[in-house]
């Protein structure tokens, strides 16, 4: 798996999916459930894809980490309140990245949405593997 080489255009329409799924679960009425937390696991899982589309050679794991840390720092950071940067996090592009408030359930749906993309890279890459498998057998 430390081999992989990932297609950017893929990771780009996985991208353009998460963002329009998350933007969904904002704008459409649905169990209070999803609506609480699906937002925070596709933005994770977004950022997921977004480092794996800039890394493309690096392993699953990697990506994994460098999205789950990337997302823990955005959640902590949120935490520094000054009149400037919550003047900047009244905008709305700007909220759905950076956030206003830290919420310690964040970094669950955050760790949920990394697994989430880690388990779907992995999935495909053992589909890819067993389809390449099974023409050479």
């Amino acid at each position: 798996m430390n081999s992989i080489r990932r297609n950017r255009i893929i990771y780009t329409l996985a991208i353009i999916i998460v963002i329009m799924l998350g933007l969904a679960s904002r704008r459409y009425p649905l169990p209070s459930l999803i609506t609480t937390y699906a937002g925070d696991i596709l933005w994770a899982l977004m950022i997921f894809f977004i480092v794996g589309f800039l890394f493309p050679t690096f392993s699953t794991i990697k990506i994994a980490i460098i999205a789950l840390s990337f997302s823990f720092c955005i959640e902590l950071s949120q935490l520094y309140h000054e009149p400037w940067i919550d003047a900047i996090r009244q905008y709305r592009l700007v909220a759905l990245i950076i956030g206003h408030g830290f919420l310690w359930s964040d970094l669950v749906c955050y760790t949920i949405g990394v697994i989430l993309g880690a388990s779907i890279e992995f999935g495909f890459n053992m589909v890819k593997f067993k389809v390449i498998y099974n023409y050479f057998k």
